[in-house]
C-alpha cells in the first residue's frame, strides 16, 4: 500500500507559471520544419502533494460525457488536460527564455524564487479574487 504524506508539501511551480517540458510526449512535439520544439504554456493547477502539474493545451485526452438534461449537461465527447508529472515540466527563465531550475534567496527581506542566471522569477499574477464577502445588502435578504 502506498504510504500517504503528512505535513505541508511545496512545489516551486505554482499556478500561473509560465513552464516548458523537459521529458514525455509534450517535449517531441515537432513543428512544421520537422525540428523538435518542446510544448510550453501556462500552469493551470498545481497537486504538490502527488508531485502533479496540469499545463494549459497540454496532455489533452478525450472523456466521453453523457448528457443529463436535468442540469443542463451536454453529452459527447470532451477534451479536457490531464495531470502531468512535475518532473517533466521546468520552468521558463525570464532572461534566456530556456528552461531552468529555482533556487530561493533572501532579498529586501523577502523569500524569493531566483532562476540559476541570477534573475528573479516574478510572482505568477493571480487574478481577481475567486472567494468574496458577502455584502451588507445581501446578509440582511439571507435573514428574511
Amino acid at each position: 500500500m502506498k504510504e500517504v504524506k503528512k505535513g505541508t508539501v511545496r512545489s516551486k511551480i505554482r499556478k500561473g507559471d509560465t513552464v516548458v517540458f523537459i521529458a514525455g510526449k509534450e517535449y517531441a512535439r515537432f513543428d512544421n520544419n520537422g525540428k523538435r520544439k518542446p510544448f510550453s504554456g501556462e500552469v493551470m493547477a498545481v497537486d504538490a502533494r502527488k508531485g502533479k502539474v496540469k499545463v494549459a493545451g497540454a496532455a489533452i485526452a478525450k472523456k466521453h460525457r453523457k448528457a443529463v438534461p436535468q442540469m443542463n449537461i451536454e453529452g459527447g465527447i470532451v477534451e479536457l488536460e490531464s495531470w502531468v508529472d512535475i518532473s517533466n515540466v521546468s520552468l521558463v527563465d525570464p532572461k534566456t527564455k530556456k528552461p531552468t531550475r529555482v533556487k530561493y534567496e533572501v532579498r529586501d527581506g523577502k523569500k524569493v524564487r531566483v532562476a540559476i542566471s541570477g534573475e528573479l522569477i516574478p510572482e505568477p499574477s493571480r487574478g481577481a479574487n475567486t472567494r468574496r464577502k458577502k455584502s451588507d445588502e445581501e446578509t440582511d435578504s439571507d435573514n428574511k
